[in-house]
């Protein structure tokens, strides 16, 4: 089993989330990044949200990593990047 789920609180944009674990005796601060990608400016049918999000994950820090893309709301897309130092 390589993962553990944790329900965070309701989310705010740019949150920043850090959890310390034990693995195996050792500590280690795993840190997560939630963001949300606004969707206010794409309006159907003109509108590739799959642009929006290819581009936002392509020039997002390269420290970071992708980790779950989360159900696409009206306004925005929720994101999760965790630290790549991490793990």
């Amino acid at each position: 089993m390589r993962e553990i789920i944790i329900v965070v609180p309701e989310i705010e944009t740019e949150q920043n989330i850090e959890i310390d674990v034990k693995i195996n005796g050792r500590k280690k601060t795993l840190k997560y990044r939630v963001e949300l990608v606004s969707l206010e400016e794409c309006n159907p049918p003109n509108c590739d949200r799959v642009k929006i999000i290819k581009h936002k994950i392509k020039e997002y820090e390269k420290d970071w990593k992708l980790v779950e893309i989360g159900v696409p709301g009206k306004e925005n897309v929720p994101m999760m990047f965790r630290k790549k130092n991490g793990l």
